[in-house]
């Protein structure tokens, strides 16, 4: 798609209501398109294969074929841009979707959010914006790279490290094609580094608690969504909360993580940006920063902070983003040490704890 055509957008919901309010906030911009709207999985199918839109919006819950079988079909015959518009109760449901390949989410829109419908309608269209950057060669190339998810929980490995003994820290930040790649990443470790991570990754409340969940039931990794005060240690990977940036402070002593709200003039929540300049302030050479897919240039800053602390940022490569706005602006910075594809992401942060875990076990020789 060319930067000045309009995004078309077929509308999925057997909601009139819901079709309604989403047709409603999507012509708010010049910039898109409503070209159609279905109210169930067969007359989405057909009509995404008369309309070939730019994207799709879906809801999960229909009659005649549910979202998740509309999404396979989509996916296997006619793959388009997909964006889930889900109720906060259906968490578990929008990650399966993402899993089949759906590029993002949102709140769906209820009969009483009325209130809400501004902040609503601003992030939608954004997203929408975003899918002309996104690529949906590489989401299919994703989902094909992905491990199998397993229904048997994995037992986390925690290493028996204090906070004392952390020798590197990495801090990872995503946004559209996220949560695939963070479990990607995170499933293809054995057993955890010998460090503590921290995700940013944009999402709204009521979502990443369970996004944790399943990290944490799919990995070896203890994984926690942050409520504030923890001491990261080693094997513990520790998730920003929706609406609320995670931040690192020291107090009493110990480094220890902390919420904040978001700022009006915040874009995207967590903000990779304040999760990276936090962290690099308290860790400095110890910390590494992981730039994942994502719209924008949340994290170019906070990538720049990291380097003026002596600590290492790595990027996605544009070989594998879904969208490559955060790790290009990062780049551009002159903020990244290693651009590297998702599949080598693993291996790159083990090479950097081993090799940090050398250094320290030589400082301690030389006592």
């Amino acid at each position: 798609m060319t930067t000045n055509q309009t995004i078309r957008v077929l509308v999925i919901d057997d909601s009139a209501f819901s079709r309604r309010t989403i047709t409603r906030m999507l012509g708010s911009s010049p910039l898109v398109q409503v070209v159609g709207s279905a109210r169930d999985g067969e007359e989405a199918l057909r009509k995404a294969f008369e309309l070939t839109p730019d994207l799709i919006t879906l809801d999960l819950e229909m009659p005649r074929m549910d979202g998740f079988t509309f999404l396979r079909l989509l996916m296997a015959k006619l793959p388009i841009p997909v964006m889930v518009i889900s109720s906060r109760s259906g968490e578990s449901d929008v990650f399966k979707a993402l899993d089949l390949g759906a590029v993002d989410f949102i709140a769906k829109p209820s009969v009483r959010a009325n209130l809400e419908l501004n902040n609503i309608q601003a992030e939608l269209i954004r997203k929408v914006h975003a899918i002309r950057d996104l690529r949906i060669d590489r989401v299919k190339a994703r989902i094909s790279a992905a491990p199998p998810l397993v229904s048997d929980a994995i037992e986390p490995v925690v290493p028996e490290k204090t906070a004392s003994d952390v020798c590197s820290v990495v801090a990872i930040g995503a946004s559209t094609g996220g949560p695939a790649a963070i479990m990607q990443v995170l499933a293809a470790f054995s057993e955890p580094p010998s460090s503590p991570i921290l995700i940013a990754q944009h999402m709204p409340a009521g979502f990443t608690e369970g996004f944790a969940e399943r990290l944490n039931r799919l990995t070896c990794f203890d994984v926690r969504e942050a409520k504030g005060g923890e001491v990261p240690v080693a094997g513990m990977v520790l998730l920003a909360p929706g609406g609320q940036n995670l931040e690192v402070e020291s107090r009493g002593g110990e480094i220890r993580t902390r919420l904040a709200p978001s700022d009006p003039s915040e874009k995207h929540v967590p903000s990779v940006d304040r999760l990276f300049a936090t962290a690099a302030e308290h860790y400095g050479s110890k910390l590494l920063g992981v730039v994942l897919t994502g719209m924008g240039d949340d994290g170019r800053r906070g990538s720049l902070a990291i380097k003026e602390h002596g600590g290492r940022v790595f990027a996605e490569s544009e070989e594998t983003a879904v969208i490559f706005g955060m790790p290009a602006q990062a780049i551009r910075a002159g903020a990244v040490d290693e651009v590297i594809p998702l599949h080598a992401v693993r291996a790159a942060v083990q090479s950097v704890v081993a090799s940090d875990e050398a250094k320290q076990a030589r400082g301690r020789g030389s006592l």
